[in-house]
């Protein structure tokens, strides 16, 4: 869906950035490798991304302008929790769960194309005051799931002498060409 969209939309300065919170490389990048996605894919494996933009659950999408100003902040990434209605063995999902789910996600990528067609003007863009009233909640559970990550990622870092320095991204060029680099979002 993502890649599609990046492709349509090349041309009105939009740019998809994908990023996987998973803590081992290995259990993202089979799913970025079967994506095959040409826009810029990261790993982050200290889950940052969850501290600094409240991002709590997958997929979720921030959407940010030009400006770098967050006009709509973490959000469901037109999902819908029709998967709740699979029937795990069959793997079918009844066909009311099914449309919701579909047009859920058709709705939520009109959106982001009007977005970028249309920049501030898009009756989907929130002010700065709606963004900031639309930021997660930070909750008890959220935070004591945080502290145990934290405190999980400090009980396997590794040592000075290793070879990944810690804070490490994986990203993952356009042309699929794996690299590293560094982050400063702390």
């Amino acid at each position: 869906m993502w890649q599609a969209l990046y492709e349509e939309l090349a041309g009105e300065n939009f740019v998809v950035i994908a990023v996987a919170m998973d803590s081992r490389e290995v259990d993202a990048l089979p799913w970025i490798d079967a994506a095959r996605p040409t826009y810029p894919t990261l790993i982050d494996r200290e889950h940052r991304l969850a501290d600094l933009y409240g991002v709590v659950n997958v997929p979720q999408a921030i959407w940010i302008d030009e400006a770098g100003r967050i006009v709509r902040p973490a959000e469901a990434a037109g999902a819908y929790e029709g998967f709740r209605r699979m029937n795990r063995t069959t793997r079918e999902m009844p066909e009311d769960a099914a449309q919701l789910t579909a047009q859920a996600k058709a709705t939520y990528l009109d959106a982001v194309r009007d977005w970028a067609r249309r920049g501030a003007a898009s009756e989907h863009v929130f002010s700065a005051e709606a963004a900031q009233a639309h930021l997660p909640t930070l909750t008890e559970d959220t935070a004591a799931g945080q502290a145990m990550f934290r405190l999980g990622q400090f009980r396997r870092k590794p040592s000075a002498g290793s070879r990944r320095p810690a804070g490490a991204i994986r990203a993952l060029g356009a042309s699929g060409d794996r690299v590293r680099a560094r982050t400063n979002l702390a």
